[in-house]
């Protein structure tokens, strides 16, 4: 099999992390989002896995620093989230990365039966995983101007196993 110049392998990604939280909407409730970003801990460096989750983004149908994608509008969106089991899982083509998701975070999206997830092309080190991350190491990166240009705005509806 040859590989098109849109296809990225995951390794290119270097360590994706996703995190679960949720956080005060305008409208007064809770808001669940989530949040992807790589570590930049490839043989390119950020840059390299800055270019490819751009890559990966844009091959799904998510423009980087452009308009909100309304998944709930768009079944066909090759991006989806599942929540079961506590857990968070985004699956996108050739990606399906997981979260622990809070209780709150789960209340907040049964309420509103979607997630904001933000996936952004810049890497953060520093939010390794398994390592705690301090609610203001959080809140400062991810709303960073540098972090939000960068990235993907998609409102994701949230699916469960049916059984």
């Amino acid at each position: 099999m040859t590989s098109t110049p849109t296809e990225v392998r995951p390794a290119e990604l270097g360590t994706l992390v996703v995190l679960a939280w949720s956080g005060e909407a305008p409208d007064g409730s809770d808001m669940p989002y989530l949040l992807a970003y790589s570590l930049g801990d490839t043989a390119s460096g950020p840059e390299g896995t800055a270019a490819a989750v751009e890559q990966l983004l844009a091959s799904s149908g998510l423009p980087v620093g452009g308009e909100l994608v309304d998944g709930t509008g768009r079944p066909g969106l090759p991006v989806s989230l599942l929540v079961e089991a506590g857990q968070a899982v985004l699956r996108m083509p050739r990606l399906v990365a997981q979260a622990d998701a809070p209780p709150q975070w789960l209340a907040a999206v049964r309420e509103r039966g979607y997630a904001y997830l933000v996936f952004t092309t810049r890497a953060w080190p520093e939010g390794e995983p398994g390592k705690v991350v301090e609610p203001a190491a959080l809140a400062a990166f991810a709303g960073a101007e540098e972090t939000l240009y960068a990235a993907a705005h998609v409102v994701l509806p949230a699916t469960r196993l049916r059984g």
